[in-house]
């Protein structure tokens, strides 16, 4: 059974290489993924919606499976 990891914006920004204001406005686009909940500190989203995005809206960041 895989363990569910989480990504907060931070680490979107991160992953997609901008800054935390961008970050946050990629986040709320409506054809972001939805969160997986909202926290006191912020949403997290479930990192396989996330990369499924990238894949389909950043192709150019998605990760290459050869590379882990």
């Amino acid at each position: 059974m895989d363990k569910i990891r989480f990504m907060g914006a931070k680490e979107i920004g991160d992953r997609l290489g901008v800054g935390r204001s961008r970050a946050h406005a990629i986040t709320r686009d409506r054809d972001f993924p939805q969160p997986y909940q909202t926290l006191a500190m912020g949403s997290i989203w479930d990192e396989r919606d996330v990369e499924a995005w990238i894949k389909e809206h950043r192709p150019e960041r998605a990760e290459d499976p050869e590379s882990d």
